[in-house]
C-alpha cells in the first residue's frame, strides 16, 4: 500500500502546499510516510484535473489518497462524483481524509477488527464521505451564486470594471500553442503554473483570430 497525498488549491493566488507538513505529520502519528504528493491549482467541480487524473494513474490495487479534506478531493456534482468513485474502486483506493475519523481505518493495518465491525465501519465511512462530498459541492454553488449576484449588482451600479486579465501569461501561452512543436494543455499548466481554462480561454481567442 502506498499513501499519495493530493493537494489542492482553486486559484493560483492559493496555496495549494499549504497543507503538506499537517498531512506528513497525520501519516506519521498512524505509523506511515507519504510516498509521493500531487499538487495542483484546479477547481474541485471538475474531474479534468491533470494531477488527479495522474495520481489515479500512477496508483495500483489497495492504493490510499491522502487529503485534508473532501473538498480538497471534490466539489463535483452527483454525476461525477459518482464516476470519481467508480474509478477509485476498480482500483480499491481508499480515501483517507484528515478531518473525517471513520477514514482513517484504511491507515490502521495493525489491529484486526472482526468481519462485522470492518464492514459496518466501512459503510459508516461511505456515508459520510458521500454527505461531506455533497456539502462541498452545496458550498461551491453558494459561493458562485453569492459571486455572481454581488457581479449583476455592482453592474447595475455601474461599478463593474471586470477582472484584468495577466497579457504576459497569456503571451507565454500563446507562444507554446503555436510553437514548432506546440505543447499540450497539461504540459503548459504545469510549466507556466496556469489553470486549463487560462489556457482554453487563449486558444479559443487564437482560433477566432486565424
Amino acid at each position: 500500500m502506498f499513501i499519495r497525498a493530493y493537494l489542492r488549491a482553486s486559484t493560483q493566488e492559493q496555496d495549494a502546499e499549504r497543507a503538506k507538513s499537517e498531512l506528513i505529520h497525520f501519516a506519521a502519528e498512524h505509523g506511515h510516510k507519504i510516498a509521493s504528493f500531487y499538487v495542483e491549482n484546479e477547481s474541485g467541480a471538475t474531474l479534468q484535473r491533470p494531477e488527479l487524473i495522474r495520481l489515479i494513474n500512477d496508483a495500483s490495487k489497495g492504493d490510499v489518497i491522502l487529503v485534508e479534506q473532501v473538498d480538497r478531493l471534490a466539489r463535483l456534482n452527483d454525476q461525477d462524483w459518482h464516476l470519481l468513485k467508480q474509478q477509485l474502486s476498480r482500483k480499491n483506493i481508499s480515501i483517507v481524509s484528515k478531518e473525517l475519523p471513520t477514514s482513517w481505518l484504511a491507515l490502521d493495518l495493525t489491529k484486526e477488527q472482526p468481519d462485522f465491525t470492518a464492514s459496518m465501519i466501512k459503510a459508516i465511512n461511505t456515508m459520510m464521505l458521500d454527505m461531506l462530498a455533497v456539502i462541498a459541492r452545496k458550498d461551491y454553488e453558494d459561493r458562485r451564486r453569492r459571486q455572481l449576484q454581488g457581479i449583476d449588482k455592482a453592474k447595475r451600479e455601474g461599478r463593474y470594471r471586470g477582472k484584468s486579465e495577466d497579457s504576459e501569461l497569456h503571451d507565454a501561452i500563446k507562444k507554446l500553442l503555436e510553437g514548432d512543436e506546440p505543447y499540450s494543455y497539461s504540459k503548459i499548466i504545469k510549466r507556466l503554473g496556469c489553470s486549463r481554462a487560462t489556457v482554453a480561454k487563449v486558444s479559443k481567442r487564437m482560433k477566432c483570430i486565424d
